[in-house]
């Protein structure tokens, strides 16, 4: 399967990168943890090195990484575990579904197996075009509240995953998109409703497998959101993290484009129909 995504990539002009797991300021964001490492951190994806790269002139990037992430362990989680993510200059998001679509159609082929999989006792088709469904539009179909009602109460997250994932993906997987400006921290706002950011997930059999969007390349506004997300953190006690200067610094360089990272282990969940992300592992937590 990573030598099938390998091909893809390569096969598109694609350049493998690799980018420093210890990093001295990940992304604020509120619901991601990162591991400390002595005075540094294990990085919980390798997005802000990648950007850097994007920024340098190097206009179509992948890495296949191990990423860490603190106190994430269940059935779909696992405090470390492997991410492929790409980036392409002068893409955006919707032109990055379009790429998801051609990369699973592609490792599909490779791998012998239909159009179609069960997963978890479903028949998933997999032949593009895939659905597409905006974020108010699945809150309208399957959550009790509106997405507007639901910011207002602050559950927007306790619905989106106690009834809109799991309904997400049951027959054909699902492209969830445009989340809501607080909902998508590096993503570009849209310009004809700047509540809303260019940022989608990809849902397979109520399972998420990526997350992408069109990348916001002002540096002011990537600050000012960085702030808003470390005082939340802090108000939550959670670690405040080092400003990413550099990282913001480069912004200025980089072109108009769009990024995904896709776990792995999740697609080897979706094609080898597991039921646990332990099952595709061959080290769980536990056993070290």
């Amino acid at each position: 399967m990573i030598q099938a995504i390998r091909r893809f990539f390569i096969g598109h002009g694609y350049l493998e990168v690799e980018t420093p797991l210890l990093i001295p300021a990940p992304a604020p964001e509120l619901h991601i943890d990162a591991m400390g490492c002595g005075s540094r951190f294990l990085h919980t994806s390798p997005e802000l090195c990648m950007k850097r790269l994007l920024a340098a002139g190097f206009p179509r990037i992948f890495q296949i990484c191990r990423c860490f992430r603190e106190q994430e362990r269940g059935d779909r989680h696992l405090p470390e575990f492997t991410l492929l993510e790409w980036y392409r200059a002068g893409s955006n998001y919707q032109e990055l579904m379009r790429e998801c679509e051609s990369l699973f159609t592609c490792v599909l082929g490779e791998l012998g197996c239909g159009p179609a999989l069960n997963y978890r006792g479903r028949l998933v088709n997999l032949l593009p075009p895939w659905e597409m469904t905006t974020v108010a539009e699945a809150f309208a179909r399957h959550a009790p509240l509106s997405m507007a009602e639901a910011l207002r109460q602050d559950c927007f997250d306790e619905l989106m995953a106690c009834h809109i994932e799991p309904a997400l993906g049951r027959t054909t997987p699902t492209f969830l998109y445009d989340y809501p400006l607080h909902h998508g921290s590096l993503a570009k706002a849209k310009n004809d409703d700047p509540t809303l950011t260019e940022r989608f997930e990809l849902y397979i059999g109520g399972l998420e497998l990526a997350n992408g969007c069109s990348e916001l390349t002002d540096g002011a506004e990537q600050r000012r959101r960085f702030q808003v997300a470390g005082a939340e953190r802090r108000s939550l006690g959670k670690t405040v993290y080092p400003s990413a200067e550099r990282f913001l610094a480069s912004l200025s360089l980089m072109p108009e484009a769009a990024g995904i990272a896709l776990g792995i282990d999740r697609l080897a969940m979706i094609l080898s129909d597991a039921a646990t992300i332990e099952d595709v592992v061959a080290f769980r937590p536990e056993d070290l």
